[in-house]
């Protein structure tokens, strides 16, 4: 009697751990569906809840923004010293700023293309939006470029990993790689401890990317809470312009890319798939950074080039977010009477394409480009300050597409990039 008794607690205790372990095991894409699906329905049930479950997205950011760094320097440095020369990795900066910079002018002219061929924003009546909520008390961001290089070059390195300034650290990863490639075999314990590093924070990364679904439920709450649907109907327009674009991007432009450098496309996005899932959903590319790093190797990309080009695509490389630029720049004018001739967008195409370079580093850049590019443009910041009431839904998809633009010029810069003999290519994972 008493063994039976006991037993059944124990069946009970197996059952409960089962169950736990069968959550667990759930692929990381359906433990995220499950966590949006219950965040948005406590956002609506219970608004008062959710606004408050912005907490735990928060702290998975925090813990996101506390591994990059001390995970993107190693490899940048081990990465540099991995090429065969200083010449090589020259070769691949310059082939990288040119890529960025034709993909992003292309996508401008598509956003702008569609924007213009819909007529998005005339005829709306336009009131003013609160310009409070708008970063800087809503006043236009100004661009001075002796700045953005000042913020590059870091005075203080340590203080640089203090503020997260991943722009200043590349840089000093930069000087440092090159430095420990010089020094040569005497260097060799230094890139041994770099090397464990990086792979002791590929473990800490993994332990931060399985807590990802709590910060999805609790973005997804707040969100829901927060922003709701009301007010939105007037937007819906732009909303949906937005959201083709990025379709366009994802599905024409990109796979073209893709063709022209015989990098296969489907099996990319497949690998990169569930990173721009997390990235979607709680609106930060950084939160995916790290393990897309290591995505990426297993898929085939030498890690000296996705180390490199990846990072810098954070600050320079940002195709969701350009597209969406264009896109709202086009609806303000239109509701604002604006001339939209040719000389005009040509304008707004050169203004885009110096400021979405130019403001890489600042905190809620896109709205802060929209400022400085309305301004020069003679756009009512007001009207800038109306998008912030669904900024929230064009971020998630515009972050999404950063992580797959970015991903796909790691894999074209590396595809046609020299090949080092000391330098093995990992094969693709199936």
């Amino acid at each position: 009697m008493s063994t039976s008794s006991e037993a059944a607690p124990q069946r009970v205790d197996q059952a409960n751990n089962g169950a736990r372990r069968r959550w667990w095991r759930l692929p990381m894409g359906v433990q995220a569906l499950l966590a949006m699906v219950i965040g948005g329905t406590i956002g609506f049930v219970a608004p008062d809840v959710g606004e408050h479950m912005k907490i735990l997205g928060d702290v998975f950011i925090r813990l996101v923004e506390m591994i990059v760094l001390p995970l993107v320097f190693p490899l940048i440095v081990l990465g540099i010293t991995q090429m065969d020369s200083v010449k090589h990795l020259g070769r691949l900066a310059w082939r990288t700023i040119l890529y960025f910079e034709v993909i992003t002018t292309v996508i401008l002219l598509v956003a702008i293309g569609l924007a213009k061929f819909f007529d998005i924003g005339t005829g709306m009546a336009i009131s003013g939006g609160d310009t409070s909520k708008l970063p800087g008390d809503g006043k236009p961001a100004e661009v001075d470029f002796a700045q953005l290089l000042l913020h590059a070059v870091p005075d203080n390195v340590f203080k640089a990993f203090a503020e997260g300034n991943l722009l200043a650290v590349l840089v000093f990863a930069v000087f440092f790689g090159v430095g420990l490639a010089a020094v040569g075999q005497k260097a060799a314990p230094v890139r041994s401890v770099l090397d464990a590093v990086s792979e002791v924070m590929f473990k800490v990364v993994g332990f931060v990317i399985r807590l990802a679904p709590l910060g999805i439920l609790g973005f997804l709450a707040y969100d829901v809470a927060h922003y709701g649907l009301a007010g939105m109907t007037g937007l819906l327009g732009f909303l949906g312009v937005v959201y083709l674009g990025l379709a366009v991007v994802l599905l024409v432009l990109f796979p073209i890319v893709a063709a022209l450098f015989r990098v296969k496309y489907v099996p990319l996005v497949r690998a990169v798939g569930g990173l721009a899932g997390i990235a979607f959903v709680t609106r930060s590319s950084e939160s995916v950074l790290a393990p897309l790093l290591r995505k990426l190797e297993e898929h085939g990309v030498r890690r000296s080039t996705s180390s490199f080009v990846v990072p810098l695509g954070y600050s320079f490389n940002t195709d969701g977010s350009t597209l969406y630029q264009a896109v709202a720049l086009v609806f303000l004018a239109n509701a604002y009477g604006m001339d939209l001739s040719a000389g005009a967008l040509l304008t707004m195409v050169l203004v885009l394409v110096v400021l979405s370079k130019g403001m890489a580093g600042v905190a809620s850049a896109s709205i802060v480009v929209l400022m400085a590019a309305g301004k020069s443009l003679g756009l009512p910041v007001e009207g800038i300050a109306l998008l912030m009431g669904v900024d929230f839904l064009a971020d998630m998809a515009r972050t999404a597409v950063n992580v797959f633009g970015n991903s796909l010029a790691a894999a074209v810069l590396d595809k046609t990039g020299p090949r080092d003999e000391s330098e093995t290519t990992p094969e693709p994972t199936r």
